[in-house]
C-alpha cells in the first residue's frame, strides 16, 4: 500500500507543462492542489463520479495533449460503464488512475465496496490498451513510464492508505476560477 499523497507527488512530478491533471472531489483534489496547484489542473468539486467521462471527452477533444484522470475508488465505481466506453474510444492520450483506499473518505471514511471489486479487472476486461496494479512507489514510477511512453488508454490502480494530510486545506479557488483559468489553458499552445 502506498500513502496517497506519495502516490500523488510522483504522479504529478511526470506531468509535463501542456498535460491536463484531472482530480476527483474529496480529498485527492485537496492534495493535488496542495502539492502542485497549476492552470492545467480541473479540481472537481462536488460532482463525484463524473471525472472519467470528463476526462474522454477532454482526451477527445485535445489529442494533442496528456489527460490524466486521478479519482478514487467510489468515483470510479459510480460510473463502471465509462471504462468500456474510454477503451472504446481508445483514446491514445489518456492515463486513468484509480487512487483505491477502499473508501469514502471525505465523507466520513464509510467503507466502498472495492475491497472485494478488482477495479483493474474491470479495466483489463473492459479493454483498456495497459492495466497496471503497482504495490510500491518504485513500482508505481514504472509504471507511469510505461503509460506515458505507450499510446493509451491506460489504466493504473494504486491501492492507498486512508490517512490524510494534517491540516490540508481545501481548494481555495471558486468553481469558475477553476473553470476559467483552466479553459484558458486549454487555448494555449501546446509545448
Amino acid at each position: 500500500m502506498i500513502p496517497r499523497y506519495r502516490a500523488i507527488e510522483k504522479i504529478l512530478e511526470r506531468v509535463d507543462d501542456g498535460d491536463v491533471v484531472l482530480s476527483t472531489t474529496g480529498m485527492i483534489s485537496r492534495e493535488v492542489f496542495q502539492t502542485e496547484d497549476r492552470a492545467g489542473n480541473f479540481y472537481m468539486l462536488g460532482s463525484m463520479g463524473l471525472l472519467s467521462s470528463f476526462g474522454l471527452g477532454l482526451a477527445l477533444l485535445q489529442p494533442a495533449r496528456r489527460v490524466f484522470v486521478l479519482e478514487g475508488d467510489g468515483s470510479a465505481l459510480m460510473s463502471l460503464g465509462t471504462l468500456p466506453l474510454i477503451a472504446t474510444e481508445g483514446v491514445t492520450n489518456l492515463i486513468h488512475l484509480v487512487l483505491d483506499n477502499e473508501a469514502y473518505e471525505s465523507t466520513g471514511g464509510q467503507p466502498s465496496i472495492s475491497a472485494g471489486v478488482d477495479l483493474s479487472q474491470i479495466a483489463k476486461n473492459s479493454g483498456y490498451r495497459q492495466v497496471m496494479r503497482p504495490e510500491d512507489v518504485e513500482a508505481l514510477v514504472d509504471a507511469l513510464d510505461q503509460a506515458m511512453n505507450n499510446p493509451g488508454p491506460q489504466f493504473i490502480l494504486i491501492k492507498v492508505g486512508i490517512a490524510p494530510v494534517a491540516d490540508i486545506s481545501r481548494v481555495n479557488l471558486t468553481p469558475i476560477e477553476i473553470r476559467d483559468r483552466f479553459s484558458t489553458f486549454l487555448e494555449s499552445s501546446i509545448n
